[in-house]
């Protein structure tokens, strides 16, 4: 049962020119827990009625049923509601328990497909800290997604083809070394690719001879293609052993090299109808009509065509096969100007499917400040920072629990979930700062403090022995029971809320809520101490521990039942 549109059901019966929707848009959560539930303002009706709104607040309490409430009473102008702390608990609990993970699934994506195109790190080049925040933001996405009933297709769109190619290909032949690339394919090629691209700033004939390889790797030249598929083989290797280590999966890793021969179709659909113009020699979309100053350059003047050419042929390929209903791409806010261009030609092509492309960028994530770069060897390397993070985390649990039975996986699914909920709780528009003691840490608003939490009402709810009955009745009408009641009770709003916006720190804060308002009861509550509410507490203990696993499921962050 949704309160707000409880109250604004009794709201709009005492004041019927008013839309429901007008109401709950009006209801305002008060400052203090103390003055009610949810306020309704009078303001607005002031200049209808001709009455000051202390006046009409008064007239309306009048008309209002309050048998549903615990009271309703106009304090100036407003009318506060307090809520039926024992009904609603009792209602609240038992949602809970007879759905267990299942409490705030929703239908409203009724099994259609969602394209999320996510991670993309470039082939022969280290997985950063900086492809982090694409991978976990769309796989939450994913998750979030998913449980509003759609069908999330997760798609890396791999960084496999470009220049860059021509740049490894010269590297390789000139100073590579096969053996000490199979050894430690990623780490060696990225040796070659910093190298080559130091002696390329000396020496520009290196440009020109990686330009040549990419052409020759281009028109399907046997021994560039052989070196290409290679290095394209031995990253995969790498990246999947990392993507296991964070639990993430795809559906497809179609990347940019897989749409090479499905751009021709894209320039021939441009031609028509009419759309390509001249411009210097090269081939442009003019999109002035749709505020965008600069053309979509298709096809270079040499006849190339460019990154644009290749994501129409994606987008086209993917509305084909997937039939989506929303397409979300997780790429970083520099590529903004880009994915306007993309869905206002694929607009000017005559597909409304474009509306239903979404751009979700993020902001930075920096080291002490500073920009990170693979060109210049300045990057956090994810491996290694996963591998620190678990020890860190491991330490911290010895000290903790030293007789720990499964230290190793519970340290594991600290470490990577500190490291994912620490990029998931900031706004995605908001970089931030690479810390790892501030991301491990079991204090403050991390991850291990969650799932802590967690494992905490674990721990109670062993001690107490306590299985939770879909038949029993529990209730409770305290004040601090209710603030995790009240924040349970708002998970489905907080779901929706976070897919709306594209926003899994909508989620991450929730969970951070939720472990704060327990911690507070537990600290003033003697839950296992025998009196008439044991059960109740218990079973609110229950409650919050499902709600928070859940919430941490939908980050991609494991809940361990003893840390």
């Amino acid at each position: 049962m949704d309160t707000k549109l409880m109250i604004a059901t009794e709201i709009a019966k005492a004041v019927p020119e008013l839309e429901l929707e007008t109401i709950l848009n009006l209801l305002e959560k008060p400052k203090n827990a103390t003055m009610g539930d949810l306020a309704f303002p009078a303001f607005s009706l002031a200049k209808s009625w001709r009455k000051a709104p202390n006046v009409i607040a008064s007239e309306i309490i009048e008309k209002i049923d309050g048998t549903n409430f615990e009271k309703v009473e106009a304090v100036g102008p407003y009318i506060n509601f307090f809520l039926d702390k024992e009904q609603i608990s009792a209602q609240v609990l038992a949602q809970v328990i007879s759905a267990g993970s299942h409490y705030a699934d929703q239908n409203i994506g009724e099994g259609r497909n969602v394209a999320f195109d996510m991670s993309s790190p470039n082939i022969a080049k280290p997985f950063s800290i900086g492809h982090l925040r694409s991978t976990v933001i769309a796989d939450a996405l994913a998750n979030i997604m998913a449980k509003q009933g759609y069908k999330p297709v997760r798609i890396n769109h791999l960084g496999d083809w470009g220049k860059q190619f021509g740049m490894l290909i010269v590297a390789y032949k000139k100073w590579g070394d096969k053996a000490a690339v199979e050894a430690n394919p990623i780490n060696e090629l990225l040796k070659l690719y910093v190298r080559i691209n130091a002696e390329a700033e000396e020496n520009p004939s290196l440009d020109e001879e990686a330009r040549e390889w990419f052409l020759k790797l281009e028109a399907g030249d046997e021994e560039a293609t052989s070196l290409w598929q290679w290095f394209r083989d031995e990253s995969l290797v790498e990246f999947n052993r990392l993507y296991t280590e964070l639990n993430v999966s795809f559906d497809s890793y179609n990347g940019e090299a897989f749409y090479n021969d499905k751009m021709d179709e894209i320039v021939d659909l441009l031609t028509e109808k009419g759309l390509l113009e001249e411009s210097q020699g090269a081939q442009v979309v003019n999109l002035e009509k749709y505020g965008i100053e600069h053309p979509a350059l298709i096809k270079k003047s040499d006849g190339a065509t460019l990154y644009i050419t290749r994501d129409l042929a994606a987008a086209l390929y993917r509305k084909r096969t997937y039939d989506f209903a929303k397409s979300i791409y997780v790429v970083g806010n520099e590529q903004a100007a880009h994915f306007k261009q993309l869905k206002a030609v694929l607009k000017e092509m005559g597909y409304d499917w474009s509306d239903d492309m979404t751009h979700v960028p993020f902001g930075l994530v920096t080291k002490e400040g500073k920009k990170l770069s693979t060109r210049k060897g300045n990057v956090i390397l994810l491996e290694p920072t996963v591998a620190e993070a678990v020890s860190r985390a491991k330490a911290q649990i010895e000290a903790k629990n030293p007789n720990l039975a499964n230290k190793e996986a519970v340290a594991h699914a600290v470490g990577v979930g500190a490291i994912k909920f620490y990029d998931l709780k900031t706004d995605r528009m908001n970089g931030y700062d690479f810390d790892l003691e501030a991301m491990v840490s079991f204090e403050g608003e991390t991850g291990p403090y969650v799932q802590y939490a967690h494992a905490r009402i674990q721990s109670i709810l062993r001690k107490a022995d306590f299985v939770a009955k879909a038949d029993a009745t529990y209730s409770l009408n305290d004040t601090e029971s209710w603030e995790i009641i009240k924040l349970i009770q708002s998970f489905p709003q907080v779901i929706n809320r976070a897919s709306d916006n594209f926003e899994p720190s909508i989620v991450a804060k929730f969970a951070i809520n939720l472990a704060q308002a327990f911690n507070k009861y537990y600290a003033h509550t003697r839950i296992l101490d025998e009196s008439p509410e044991r059960d109740s507490r218990l079973a609110l203990s229950y409650a919050t521990a499902t709600v928070l696993k859940e919430a941490l499921r939908l980050l991609g962050v494991e809940a361990p039942d003893e840390m």
